[in-house]
């Protein structure tokens, strides 16, 4: 069974540095890595709502005994769930039943990353918030490089959030 998380992540190595770690994006825990048919599941033993706030779809990016990965949790048996295929990196050395350390952290831009005008107009539309938080990094930046592209006609900017937000709303993941 998984052991306690690390919920504060100092004094742990990073995975994009060397020294201690002061993010509290990042958990850190052991679990067991169960073989179910060429996917290798390991339980997450905490709720991703209460570490990084309620969303429809959580896309991460970690480690599981140190081989990287990417990409969504997925919720079954009443769970949450890290999923690696058979071509996953590291996932065809994992046996059934294997203790596995795993580090995860979600993946792209966060909302409090964000530009102050960018993360006021999400806060003001809840729907286009959970939207935004629920694409994956692409689309995220996607979207920052349309927005950031204004530079040279700062006019432009308040009216490419404006649009982000009503695509967002009704379910476009990108402009196009």
């Amino acid at each position: 069974m998984p052991s306690e998380i690390d919920r504060e992540g100092l004094d742990q190595p990073s995975p994009q540095t060397c020294g201690p770690v002061a993010d509290h994006t990042v958990r850190r825990f052991h679990g067991r890595a169960i073989r179910i048919g060429h996917r290798v599941e390991i339980a997450l033993p905490f709720d991703p709502a209460d570490a990084w706030g309620r969303r429809d779809r959580y896309h991460v990016t970690g480690t599981v005994q140190g081989a990287r990965f990417r990409g969504p949790l997925v919720f079954r048996d009443a769970g949450w769930r890290i999923e690696r295929g058979p071509k996953s990196p590291g996932a065809t050395l994992l046996q059934d039943g294997q203790e596995v350390t795993v580090e995860i952290w979600p993946e792209g831009p966060q909302i409090d990353e964000l530009a102050a005008d960018i993360t006021e107009a999400l806060e003001a539309r809840p729907k286009a918030r959970a939207a935004f938080e629920a694409l994956a990094q692409f689309y995220r930046n996607g979207w920052l490089r349309w927005i950031d592209g204004t530079k040279r006609r700062p006019d432009l900017r308040g009216e490419r959030i404006a649009e982000m937000v009503r695509l967002l709303e009704v379910g476009r993941k990108e402009r196009c």
